[in-house]
């Protein structure tokens, strides 16, 4: 140790200022002694002396030049020290030894642990800003990043210094020169500016030596800190014990003393979870105010916030800010914003993405894969899917269930049956086992394409292996019977699920005030929005627009505006769909004029009126007849800058079409071609439909044609409409020649393609075969309607007189069946056939009777057995007309979506 210090102290500076001390020659009375040798111990003094060795100066500091201020406060030595020669009487040297080489390497062990381009900044002003920093010392060269050490009591103040990192292809040349700036003023302070030393990486090595030689990891950390990760701990449970309990998860939040990135990215990470973006922004800022900055975990969590909360826009600018910060969108980013986009039903921007990812990025998981695929299911770009799916494939990529079910539910959302039971089957194949949202898609399939009876089937199977119903999957059940009016079933299957014990959610209730209010009861509906009040529910528009279209439908608009006021009391807002189902209810009502009128309400509340609801007007004066009021409206559709849609040509074609102007539905079928949009379903059979009111065969024959060439596939209704053409032309053995090709591509005749025969077939006078067809329906097991009967009977009426036999029989048959059905005929119907009866039997008889039966109850207290009035139609009765016979039940199929 005394060797040691003397180096030390030989080596420092100051003792290379000092004068040696005198030579003091030994006494003369001492004897002379030969000295012993030395020890084995190193001494710093040896003898013999030999000769003493040339000055080495200590090594120059490498900070010298430029620390200026502590060069003025330490001068260096001088460079040439003249040295006393040495006596001749000397046996020792007083001249400092040299260093040891364990302090020669101290420097360059010191260099070892520098940092390229690392620059110590101090004396900062406590309230000095990142920004202004970096702004400074830019110019000096490329700055890749500063580190502001922040205070643990007030994050908005800095501790006084911070750590300048240069880049680029000569850091350290930039270092220097960013030093040679020391003591220049910076807002109002002298900086110090020096380049870093390697202490603190020395520190960190020595450390870890340390660990490594105790076998300890760190030294005890304080309570101050002990209590913070316990802190950080707690919130931790907090968060994946009791997620649903976001006061909770605050709380244990707010109690970290100094939260750390880790601790703000899984607060951020919860809010995503929520859809809260608003509360996931504020925690993001408020990390950075602290001096944290967010790597691409932090934003791709905020980013996913903004998607779940389907602000796309909003996830956007986070990525644009992260590719500022330079940081590059991961996988995890990517399949976010695909996600996110998938929700919203833009597929196009969702692709673009992909495509992105794929040019960016080396290797794709399926999660990204999955995420792009529902994309284009959600669409109903089947052909797309299929392609990724093969794609995913041909990479080695295995698919995850998530990939089976988007399929079947795109295949649901076109309502391809055989290619959803397909996937269906293949997911077993593949050794997944069905969950309930495989057999929710099938429940959903069948629910859409009308197959209710095939879906409780399959609710049974799924209760066989042993997977319980959910609220999803019973408001499915509950939905499809709702469309199909069958109310009791609906109850029913409501019934059951609270017999299961699951409560019903908002959806269900949803539902509920549905069906009331399609059955006319508002009062249940009203109790069913009030017990939802009661359950601390909230109900939303869905729950209100049925309601008020209810009131709408039925003539009530008074109670139907109180509904609007109590919806804006219960704190939720109108919006233009509750608009849109207050004018529906009005026009189904054909009452168009006060329709009209509630634009200007909606003008009022500041709601701006969107394509669906002129949609709506159109319909109504489409229904009227009025084609120049609905061609005014398309206009101002197109005058608004509102997206031109399918539904919107739908309605002019069906105004042009009941009008009688086909050469305008031809010009709005070349305007269609103009805007690139294609034709469906039922945009042909209203054009259909309208030449068949002209008997025009051949134009519904040539659209026949184009149909299946354009590749659209004709249904039922298209079929009905096509041999209304045929029955008005009197081709009827056009029209046998079509059934048949109905039941080749699979289609069954309804109850109104029977119906249409038998008007046909009275047409050419051939009551007979009308008979024999109306016979025919029944064995197909349908049920016949009011219209059937009435096209039957006026036909074998009118042909009694010259055919009495068979048509006499038929004529008693038919009246005896309709009479055990407690069907009757209205007093328009019932004097048109009292003129052909008495042309039959003018005294009386069996006829007479069997017809009597399904009169009116008032037909005998008036007098219209004798010459009927004037004012009643002669010809045959306009309650059926030829748009009976059409696919006019459609006409609102768009409405739900609007």
């Amino acid at each position: 140790m005394q060797f040691l210090s003397l180096s030390a102290a030989a080596s420092s500076p100051a003792a290379a200022v000092l004068p040696p001390k005198p030579f003091k020659p030994l006494s003369s009375a001492a004897p002379f002694r030969r000295p012993s040798p030395p020890p084995p111990s190193p001494s710093p003094v040896s003898s013999p002396a030999p000769p003493p060795p040339p000055h080495r100066p200590s090594p120059p500091n490498p900070l010298a030049s430029k620390l200026w201020l502590s060069s003025k406060l330490s001068p260096p030595p001088p460079e040439t020290l003249e040295q006393p020669e040495p006596s001749t009487h000397t046996t020792t040297s007083t001249t400092p030894p040299p260093p040891p080489p364990e302090l020669e390497a101290e420097p360059r062990r010191q260099e070892e642990f520098r940092h390229k381009g690392k620059v110590f900044v101090g004396n900062l002003p406590l309230w000095a800003r990142k920004a202004e920093i970096a702004e400074f010392f830019r110019q000096f060269g490329p700055l890749e990043k500063v580190e502001l050490v922040r205070g643990h009591d007030d994050p908005e103040r800095n501790l006084g210094f911070c750590f300048l990192y240069y880049g680029g292809d000569d850091a350290d040349a930039a270092a220097e020169r960013a030093v040679e700036v020391d003591g220049v003023d910076f807002r109002g302070r002298s900086l110090t500016v020096r380049l870093d030393d390697g202490r603190k990486g020395r520190a960190r090595a020595e450390q870890r030596a340390r660990w490594v030689d105790d076998g300890r990891r760190r030294e005890p950390r304080s309570p101050w800190h002990e209590g913070r990760d316990e802190a950080c701990r707690e919130f931790r449970r907090v968060v994946e014990s009791r997620p649903d309990n976001w006061q909770a998860v605050v709380s244990a939040f707010e109690t970290i003393p100094k939260p750390s990135r880790r601790e703000f990215g899984l607060m951020i990470v919860y809010y995503a979870k929520r859809g809260d973006k608003h509360h996931a922004r504020a925690t993001f800022e408020s990390m950075r105010a602290r001096g944290i900055e967010p790597n691409a975990f932090v934003f791709t969590s905020l980013v996913h916030a903004y998607a779940v909360a389907r602000d796309m826009r909003g996830a956007l600018s986070c990525v644009e800010e992260m590719k500022s910060e330079g940081l590059e969108l991961t996988i995890v980013t990517y399949s976010i914003l695909i996600s996110g986009f998938a929700k919203i039903n833009d597929a196009q921007s969702a692709d673009n993405l992909f495509k992105e990812a794929k040019t960016k990025l080396s290797n794709l998981n399926g999660i990204i894969y999955s995420n792009i695929i529902h994309a284009h299911c959600q669409s109903g770009n089947m052909e797309q899917a299929e392609e990724l799916v093969r794609e995913m494939e041909e990479d080695g990529i295995d698919a995850p269930i998530d990939v089976y079910h988007s399929m079947m539910h795109g295949y649901t959302i076109i309502q391809n049956e055989n290619k959803c039971l397909v996937v269906f089957e293949r997911l077993k194949e593949c050794g997944f086992k069905p969950s309930i949202i495989s057999y929710g898609c099938l429940l959903n399939l069948y629910v859409k394409i009308g197959k209710v009876a095939k879906a409780l089937s399959i609710s049974k199977e799924m209760e066989s292996y042993g997977i319980k119903h959910n609220n999803k999957t019973y408001s499915m059940l509950i939905n499809g019977f709702i469309h199909l009016h069958d109310f009791a079933n609906a109850f029913a299957i409501f019934e059951e699920m609270v017999r299961s014990g699951l409560q019903p959610d908002r959806a269900i209730y949803n539902l509920l005030i549905e069906a009331f209010c399609k059955m006319g009861n508002m009062d249940r509906a009203i109790c069913i929005l009030e017990k939802m009040q009661k359950e601390r529910m909230q109900p939303s528009n869905r729950a209100f627009r049925p309601i008020i279209e209810g009131y709408a439908v039925a003539g009530d608009m008074k109670s139907a505006l109180d509904t609007l006021d109590l919806m804006r009391r219960s704190g939720c807002v109108p919006t233009v769909m509750t608009y849109n189902a207050l004018i529906h209810g009005l026009v189904r009502k054909h009452q168009v004029e006060r329709a009209v009128s509630v634009l200007d309400k909606m003008s009022i509340a500041g709601i701006t009126p969107n394509e669906h609801t002129y949609t709506i007007i159109m319909r109504g004066y489409a229904a009227s007849g009025d084609i120049g009021k609905a061609f005014e409206y398309f206009t101002k559709i197109k005058e608004s800058g509102l997206k031109l849609d399918v539904y919107i040509y739908e309605t002019l074609l069906r105004a042009c079409c009941k009008s009688g102007r086909m050469q305008s539905a031809l010009a709005v079928t070349r305007e269609m071609s103009f805007q690139k949009i294609p034709r469906n379903t039922f945009i042909y059979n209203i054009l259909i439909d309208g030449w068949a009111r002209r008997g025009d065969v051949w134009e519904a024959e040539d659209l026949m044609k184009q149909m299946k060439e354009d590749g659209v596939p004709p249904n039922i209704h298209t079929y009905t409409s096509y041999i209304n053409a045929c029955c008005k032309a009197g081709d009827m053995q056009r029209a046998e020649k079509v059934i048949e090709e109905m039941v080749d591509v699979g289609l069954k005749p309804n109850v109104k393609t029977y119906t249409t025969l038998i008007k046909g077939w009275a047409r050419v006078s051939l009551p007979d075969r009308a008979l024999k067809c109306f016979e025919e329906m029944k064995l197909a097991g349908l049920k016949p309607d009011e219209a059937s009967y009435h096209c039957l009977v006026t036909s074998l009426l009118s042909r009694a007189t010259v055919m009495e036999g068979s048509t006499y029989t038929g004529i008693i048959s038919v009246c005896r069946e309709m009479s055990e059905n407690d069907l009757t005929v209205d007093l328009r119907t019932a004097v048109h056939w009292s003129r052909w009866l008495h042309k039959i039997e003018r005294t009386g008889g069996a006829l007479t009777e069997a017809l009597q039966r399904i009169f009116p109850p008032d037909w005998n207290s008036l007098e219209f057995l004798g010459e009927p009035s004037s004012s009643i139609s002669t010809g045959e009765s306009d309650n059926y007309s030829d748009s009976d016979f059409s696919d006019d039940e459609d006409e609102d199929h768009n409405i739900d979506d609007s």
